[in-house]
C-alpha cells in the first residue's frame, strides 16, 4: 500500500522549486527589453529597489521590529 511513498514525497520539493521558478521567469520576462535602454534600466531598478524597500519598512512596522 506505501510503496513507492517516500519516493513520491521526495519530489514535492523539486517540483515546488520549479513552479516557483517558472513564476519569475514568467514575471520577469517582458522586463528583459527594458535593460537594453539605460535611461529605462536605471529607472526599473530603481522602482524595484523602491519595491523592496516599501515592503521592508511595511513588514517592520506591522511586526514591531523596530520603530522608524
Amino acid at each position: 500500500m506505501f510503496d513507492g511513498f517516500w519516493d513520491n514525497v521526495s519530489r514535492y520539493p523539486r517540483y515546488l522549486v520549479t513552479i516557483i521558478l517558472g513564476i519569475a521567469i514568467n514575471a520577469f520576462a517582458p522586463l528583459a527589453p527594458l535593460f537594453k535602454n539605460p535611461f529605462s534600466a536605471i529607472a526599473l531598478i530603481s522602482l524595484l529597489f523602491g519595491v523592496l524597500v516599501f515592503t521592508v519598512f511595511t513588514l517592520r512596522a506591522m511586526l514591531g521590529l523596530s520603530t522608524v
